[in-house]
């Protein structure tokens, strides 16, 4: 388990994007020489293996996959959130409103870590990253060098279970190539987030794709709390996002998070009362579920 604020991975190399079918430039990690050629039929093939990036002038994308997009970037707005999956995870402020500190599993393009860096200036931030590649990219997403921001080169499955009661929130958003990554599905992993958490603490899971992808995380998740996990869809997104309470805070009092959603859009530039209309849509999600037993 390595402790890492970035990495010498090999040169950063700029390609045409063209030779993939993409505007503006490939960047990627690679040792010259090598052959151009070669790369664009390993990332066309899928066999590619590492991460890369695509930047047509306006975002700043990460990939694994051409098949799927697993961060971006906007570049003349750096810190925004231009993803709807990643502005919903934020809506654990309507129950953690001032947290010491935030876990995150799965840095990508750094997206949610820039985020709360900036609009909460008073909370630490651990990130969890299996990928030394991953890391190596941060700086390409502006991921600040800030004693606030700890970046650890780790397997969540092994780091998580080291430490228990350590941060108020846990944002789970680690994915691979194929998705969720399969390391997760344990009811283990599950059980040593949950102890993860302090009193009053709240776990955030990103799931993507049908529900068949991802419904047995969601099984695992819901046994290690107890039950204690409601679903929100996110709007015009194949995402939904589960919010798991360590101990208190379940079922949802939606006058008090009406109330508190109107406080944080004051400050903080997110549209939180729409936050919980979506939470309020997940409300038979459950039994929807439960047809896939």
């Amino acid at each position: 388990m390595n402790h890492e604020a970035g990495l010498a991975r090999g040169t950063l190399l700029e390609l045409p994007g063209a030779g993939v079918g993409e505007r503006g430039h490939l960047r990627l990690l690679e040792s010259a020489p090598c052959d151009p050629q070669q790369i664009y039929a390993r990332i066309l093939s899928e066999r590619y293996g590492k991460p890369f990036i695509v930047d047509d002038g306006r975002t700043r994308r990460l990939y694994f996959s051409l098949r799927f997009i697993q961060s971006s970037m906007r570049i003349d707005d750096p810190v925004t959130l231009d993803f709807a999956y990643t502005r919903k995870m934020m809506a654990f402020l309507l129950f953690v409103p001032d947290p010491r500190e935030v876990l995150m599993v799965g840095l990508g393009g750094g997206s949610l870590a820039k985020f709360c860096h900036r609009h909460l200036p008073e909370t630490d931030l651990t990130v969890v990253e299996i990928s030394p590649d991953v890391i190596a990219l941060r700086g390409e997403f502006g991921v600040p060098e800030d004693a606030r921001i700890k970046i650890v080169q780790a397997d969540a499955a092994e780091y998580l279970p080291s430490a228990e009661g350590d941060t108020e929130v846990l944002l789970l958003d680690g994915f691979d190539a194929s998705g969720i990554a399969p390391a997760f599905l344990r009811r283990g992993f599950y059980e040593a987030a949950r102890r993860r958490l302090r009193p009053g603490g709240l776990l955030v899971a990103n799931f993507c794709g049908p529900p068949q992808r991802w419904y047995r995380h969601f099984r695992l998740l819901d046994d290690a709390f107890d039950g204690r996990v409601h679903l929100g869809p996110v709007t015009y997104a194949d995402n939904h996002i589960a919010f798991a309470f360590a101990d208190t805070g379940f079922p949802l009092d939606w006058a008090h998070l009406a109330k508190r959603a109107r406080v944080l859009a004051d400050r903080i530039p997110l549209d939180f009362p729409e936050f919980v209309d979506r939470l309020r849509a997940g409300a038979g999600l459950r039994r929807e579920l439960r047809r896939l037993q």
